[in-house]
């Protein structure tokens, strides 16, 4: 299973990282692994580099757009896409600062559906060494262009 941090970057960082998204890559995942004695200095760092994320809304939107949808559910928080036909098993949770997408197969619809909302989400799988701007990815090619991060990294 892929676990995805979405984050919404702002826009100087945007324009800053953009043709170098694995330098901002990079940053997110020390302040992921921080130790314990650090995690006040890596929320500092995390606030100045990232929007918070409106949660209510967001859920709000994502439901509205999918709930006539046959293989999309929400129980409680978490929304869900069983797609059995493009063996798809997708859970997306909002946070207000941060979004987390699980997944079993390569790509996700959630992908399709956030980049209706933000030019600024920056997706990044820590474990993996995945990361890519949302709006700056064509989302049929995102399996190759993950591989092509990892030998970057």
């Amino acid at each position: 299973m892929k676990v995805y941090f979405i984050f919404e970057i702002k826009d100087e960082f945007v324009n800053l990282y953009l043709d170098n998204s694995r330098i901002l890559f990079n940053i997110l995942r020390n302040i992921y692994f921080l130790e314990r004695d650090e995690v006040e200095f890596g929320y500092s760092l995390f606030r100045q580099i990232t929007n918070p994320i409106d949660k209510n809304l967001l859920d709000r939107k994502i439901f509205l757009y999918c709930h006539q949808d046959i293989p999309y559910s929400k129980r409680s928080n978490i929304h869900y896409i069983n797609n059995l036909y493009r063996n798809e098993i997708s859970r997306l949770i909002v946070k207000k600062s941060y979004i987390r997408l699980e997944m079993e197969q390569a790509k996700s619809s959630f992908f399709d559906i956030l980049k209706e909302y933000s030019n600024n989400y920056f997706v990044c799988d820590f474990k993996n060494f995945d990361f890519f701007f949302l709006s700056h990815c064509n989302l049929e090619e995102v399996s190759v262009y993950m591989s092509y991060n990892k030998m970057l990294v």
